[in-house]
């Protein structure tokens, strides 16, 4: 039996759907055990309660003796303003753990990942059970909980990896919490932003990569439409400033912010 504990270390989960997932997960694989912390319905302005709060139910499932994993329940925005103090303090039974997410929670696994506390691995949340074959999601993390094989991004190399939401990417570089990512394919997904916001978030994060294997395009969705037309789509603009900087555009990647987001564990772990 594996037993994974689920927190929120940004924006509060609806009950309803950890509800569901949980119902999934009793049904369909009951080798797993999920145990949502009640700090993911706390809501407090934007957050999942304030920081501290947070942290300290991240602190709780990362330190638990019998819990395998730690499964983020949502992104939105806030794991930067805990991840420091975690990094900092997390206590030896932490190193043994995976930790999954992706989004904004992307910070966190960034910040394991370079710290070398346990396995980050980017994988589809409880909160994408909302989503149209929502379902599908959760069996596929449910499914690789179960044997870390099922439901990975189908064009890992065997190099290693690491995968972000590009704006929390961009946020990230230049950071205390940015991990080293020399010699890795580099996978970004993004949702919600124009164009030219693109532009400018590839600008600053290849300005950053240095010596990475590549990078591979995932979904870019719900794109606004500006005043007036940008004149490149999504992967020209990755093209163009690999182009400029002679990194490697490595063609498309299955992430993003949909229930097609595949896992895609950091470094050499897939």
């Amino acid at each position: 039996m594996r037993k994974v504990a689920v927190c929120a270390p940004a924006t509060p989960l609806k009950r309803e759907y950890a509800e569901a997932v949980a119902k999934l997960a009793a049904s369909e694989f009951p080798g797993i055990t999920l145990d949502f912390h009640e700090q993911c319905f706390i809501e407090e302005g934007h957050f999942a309660g304030p920081d501290e709060v947070r942290l300290d139910a991240l602190f709780e499932c990362a330190n638990a003796p019998d819990v395998d994993a730690v499964w983020f329940a949502k992104g939105g925005y806030g794991s930067n303003r805990i991840a420091r103090d975690f990094i900092g303090k997390a206590g030896p039974q932490a190193a043994g753990k995976t930790y999954l997410g992706y989004s904004d929670c992307g910070t966190l696994l960034g910040a394991l990942y370079r710290a070398k506390i346990g396995r980050a691995v980017h994988a589809p949340m409880p909160v994408d059970i909302k989503r149209d074959g929502g379902d599908e999601a959760i069996r596929r993390v449910l499914g690789w909980f179960g044997n870390g094989k099922t439901g990975l991004e189908p064009g890992l190399s065997g190099k290693p990896v690491a995968a972000f939401n590009l704006y929390t990417l961009g946020m990230l570089v230049g950071t205390q919490l940015m991990p080293p990512l020399d010699g890795h394919e580099i996978l970004i997904e993004e949702v919600g932003e124009y164009e030219y916001a693109i532009d400018r978030l590839v600008f600053h994060i290849v300005e950053h990569l240095h010596d990475v294997a590549g990078i591979r395009l995932g979904e870019v969705s719900a794109v606004p439409e500006n005043d007036r037309p940008f004149g490149a789509e999504p992967e020209e603009i990755v093209r163009y400033w690999c182009e400029r900087y002679g990194i490697p555009y490595l063609g498309r990647a299955a992430i993003g912010h949909s229930s097609a987001n595949r896992i895609v564990p950091f470094g050499l772990e897939a």
